[in-house]
């Protein structure tokens, strides 16, 4: 892979994704392009960047994007904003909500631990709740609405009581329960795009996302989510990422890292 072939490669990621590829992982992402060169029956990464300015097809650019896209996670992960969400916001939002369901969107889901871990936070508290799990990347997806993971990310996050509760052993892999399964909806969606259905959420799981996007398209996401969360619903994002700078719309909640509700500006507008 040339430079060039990596500037390149870093405006299409950023076009279609907001994301941004640090400029010193191009090694990196050359060893991530080369299962997608023998999938799509190339030679080499070489080839498949070559066939891919040449001639831009859809589905090979995608599957470039996705290939270079972060899909690092884990269950409960942040464990202090989890304790804050599943202790004190699930139980107010459910006592304000007609019939006491909530609805939960997982934004950048990848593998779906972040999902399952809000469900499993709903169910252990008697809270019905409808969970949405998006992300741009379809093998993750399709990972996601399975629910199956190795020994090692089973235990990334979750107790012994929570693996055994919900998941099930099937030979070396652990599977989610159906009736964990079923609570959550595992769809592809774009954060440069308005909410799936224009739907409204009741607290918005958008971590470790939004630090690595550019700055303009951190702008459109934001706004896209500002819209897509109930005037007295959360936002949280990674406890390291710092929203000031980027919006007006939200306003963080002291004492609270990577917490965020909607600032008084953004409730006078949708008013």
């Amino acid at each position: 892979m040339t430079p060039e072939d990596f500037e390149r490669l870093q405006a299409l990621v950023v076009g279609r994704t907001g994301q941004r590829l640090a400029r010193d992982r191009m090694k990196l992402a050359e060893h991530r392009l080369a299962p997608v060169a023998r999938r799509e029956s190339f030679e080499g990464v070489d080839a498949l960047l070559g066939s891919l300015w040449d001639k831009p097809v859809a589905s090979t650019a995608w599957s470039v994007i996705e290939a270079l896209l972060e899909p690092e996670t884990w269950f409960r992960r942040d464990r202090a904003g989890f304790v804050v969400f599943a202790d004190q916001l699930l139980p107010a939002l459910s006592a304000a909500r007609p019939g006491g369901r909530v609805r939960l969107w997982s934004a950048g889901c990848s593998t779906g631990q972040e999902a399952y871990s809000l469900a499993m936070a709903a169910a252990g508290r008697g809270v019905e709740a409808d969970v949405l799990a998006t992300d741009l990347n379809r093998l993750s997806l399709e990972r996601a609405r399975v629910g199956a993971y190795s020994g090692f990310e089973i235990q990334r996050g979750l107790s012994a009581k929570a693996m055994i509760r919900w998941f099930e052993r099937d030979e070396d892999r652990w599977v989610a329960r159906p009736e964990l399964r079923d609570r959550i909806e595992v769809r592809r969606a774009n954060l440069l795009e308005p909410a799936p259905d224009g739907a409204r959420f009741d607290v918005v799981f958008c971590r470790h996302v939004l630090g690595t996007m550019d700055p303009r398209r951190r702008a459109l996401a934001l706004d896209n989510l500002e819209r897509a969360l109930a005037d007295d619903g959360c936002l949280f994002v990674g406890p390291d990422e710092n929203l000031s700078s980027d919006t007006v719309a939200f306003r963080p909640v002291a004492g609270r890292p990577g917490l965020y509700v909607k600032a008084h500006g953004a409730l006078r507008r949708a008013a």
